[in-house]
Parts: structure tokens; C-alpha cells; sequence
């Protein structure tokens, strides 16, 4: 993976609507376990009757997996002078954390859904809570980064590399 100075246009453009997409998905899970109910009892299949919390998630999932290439393909911005190693290891884990979480999430939400396996859909929804609060303290510590620090981290997923 290559390092970088900041995010192309492509990497920035899918973190906001990945980032959407999941804030989206979090937002409509209510009323899922009835709509799962009624799709088992008409045991119906394929992609016609899907709830919004259905097609948000499978695009946010479609998106994940781009962002992924593109992020082994075009590398990502190192560590900003001056951090230290505990912060950079904290940065590490932390996107590791949040990648995993956003593979993770949506792939339990399809077993359930489309294959049903209803023993998912606990893990689903703790894993679907759980991207939540750390996309919701990802976006804290940038906010803390760009206001406290003045570091300019926040504006890398703003502004494209030039």
C-alpha cells in the first residue's frame, strides 16, 4: 500500500457516501425484525419488497468493497508529523476497527436477510450498533483533530490530494 500526502477525489467522494449510506441504514433498522418475519412467513425471495434498510445497506456494503480495493490500490495518507506512536497505533486499530465493522455489518444483515439464517441477526444488529458509535467517535476525533489540534486531518478527507 502506497503512502500518500492526502485522498484522491474517489477515495474522499466514497467516505462521505459510505458514510451516508451507513447513517442511513443505522436510522431505518426499525421495524426489520417484522419485516423479516413477514418475509419468512411468505417465503419470499429475490430482490423485489426490500425495505430502504435493505438497499442501503447493500449499497454501502457494494461501496465498502470498492473503497477497499481502491484503498490497497492508491494507499492512504501517513500519520501527521508529530503524532505520536500511541496515537498512530490507536489510528491503526481504530480504521482497522471500522473496516472490519463495515464489511462485517452488512454482511450478517444479508445472511438474515436473503439467507435466512435468523441466528445473525443478533450478531447483525450489535455489529450494526457498534459501527455506529465508532464512525460516531472516528468522526469525534476528527473533529478534535481539526479544532484542537489544528493538524489539518479533517481536511484530507475534504479536499483532494493535488
Amino acid at each position: 500500500m502506497k503512502a500518500r500526502n492526502g485522498y484522491s477525489i474517489l477515495q474522499i467522494g466514497l467516505h462521505w457516501l459510505i458514510a451516508l449510506l451507513i447513517l442511513g441504514a443505522w436510522f431505518t433498522h426499525d421495524g426489520m425484525e417484522h419485516a423479516l418475519d413477514a418475509r419468512i412467513a411468505a417465503d419470499q425471495s429475490g430482490l423485489t419488497g426490500n425495505p430502504l434498510h435493505v438497499w442501503l445497506g447493500g449499497a454501502a456494503f457494494v461501496l465498502i468493497l470498492i473503497r477497499i480495493i481502491v484503498r490497497f490500490t492508491s494507499g492512504a495518507p501517513g500519520a501527521v508529523p508529530g503524532t505520536s506512536p500511541l496515537m498512530e497505533m490507536a489510528a491503526l486499530w481504530g480504521h482497522r476497527a471500522l473496516y472490519a465493522l463495515m464489511v462485517l455489518t452488512p454482511a450478517l444483515g444479508a445472511m438474515v436477510w436473503y439467507g435466512g439464517v435468523e441466528a445473525a441477526a443478533d450478531a447483525h444488529e450489535m455489529a450494526g450498533n457498534a459501527l455506529f458509535f465508532l464512525a460516531l467517535g472516528h468522526a469525534a476525533v476528527a473533529l478534535w483533530h481539526q479544532y484542537v489540534k489544528k493538524d489539518g486531518v479533517l481536511l484530507r478527507m475534504m479536499r483532494p490530494e493535488a
